[in-house]
């Protein structure tokens, strides 16, 4: 099956090409034959039902730095009739302009297979969607009140702040017993972003690593645990963690199990999520997920491979 996969991300100057989970998925379509486009949400226009964007045919995409990708002269793109797929693939933040994208993509959803699903995207975001199994999370609050985090705090000793919309481990702070800096902190967050933060217990089983897990249709694909580097107690690999191979353990199986159904009803196809310690969940990745890279690395498996499978399954 050949298929015309159009992938809306960010520049493809800036990326770097060792772990880019989108370079990853343009790699292997072009390995299987598809017809490639790529574009910026930006160009995005919608008119008299038709949703069309500025496009440049991707000729080719190699692992050479500074010279790893050719695109062909630029085309107009209808992403309803000249497609068949669509990959939401531009990086964060969850802002205005990412929530109007999948305003646009949805009008197109009963044609165009787009994955992930941009409702589902736009309704159930990294730390807002965990909120529906409080039975795996950590003590965790959403709020913008000074008040109810004193109050967690009292109870849950050391903390973990963190901006409800961020990624990459971005502006993520602990909070020790103590209460350190907690109202200068909650003034800051208040003063920044207009949306609530989330306000977590924070967990010494971090040392042992954040586990980044990759389900594809609700299927366990891979996984590698993620160790922060030196001074830091953030494990994401943006921000200098580093990962090693990784097995599941039987609790991170059971959390697997119960999020399955829920990805597959909401058009879910590629999703990574992150458990502490072996047994805490604490997001849900819908929106751009990355890992796929150092799993295949340390596993010798074809995660990208599996999801092409899914999205032709899907297709077809």
């Amino acid at each position: 099956m050949t298929l015309r996969a159009a992938v809306q991300m960010d520049p493809m100057d800036g990326i770097n090409i060792a772990g880019d989970s989108s370079f990853a998925l343009m790699l292997k379509a072009l390995e299987r034959g598809h017809i490639l486009y790529h574009y910026d949400v930006r160009g995005l226009t919608w008119e008299a039902g038709r949703l069309t964007t500025p496009a440049h045919p991707v000729l080719e995409v190699k692992r050479v730095k500074g010279d790893h990708y050719r695109f062909g002269d630029p085309v107009t793109l209808d992403l309803g009739r000249d497609v068949d797929v669509v990959l939401m693939r531009q990086d964060p933040p969850f802002d205005l302009g990412y929530l109007t994208g999948t305003w646009l993509l949805e009008r197109i959803r009963d044609k165009t297979l787009v994955v992930n699903d941009p409702v589902s995207v736009r309704n159930a975001p990294e730390k807002v969607f965990v909120l529906d199994f409080p039975q795996f999370m950590p003590p965790t609050m959403v709020t913008r009140d000074l008040n109810a985090v004193k109050d967690f705090h009292a109870r849950h000793g050391a903390l973990v702040i963190k901006p409800l919309h961020g990624n990459g481990g971005k502006a993520v702070f602990r909070i020790d017993e103590a209460g350190t800096n907690l109202g200068a902190l909650v003034e800051l967050f208040g003063q920044v972003w207009p949306e609530p933060f989330m306000v977590q217990q924070f967990l010494p089983s971090v040392s042992e690593g954040d586990k980044r897990i990759v389900l594809i249709d609700g299927e366990v694909a891979g996984a590698i645990n993620r160790k922060a580097g030196e001074g830091e107690f953030r494990a994401n690999l943006a921000v200098g963690g580093y990962a090693e191979a990784a097995a599941l353990t039987p609790r991170e199986e059971e959390i697997c199990a119960a999020l399955a159904p829920a990805l597959r009803e909401r058009g879910l196809i590629f999703v990574g999520i992150d458990v502490i310690g072996g047994e805490w969940l604490t997001e849900i990745n819908v929106t751009s997920p990355t890992g796929i890279v150092a799993i295949d690395k340390f596993n010798n498996s074809d995660t990208v491979g599996m999801i092409w499978d899914a999205i032709e399954r899907r297709v077809g």
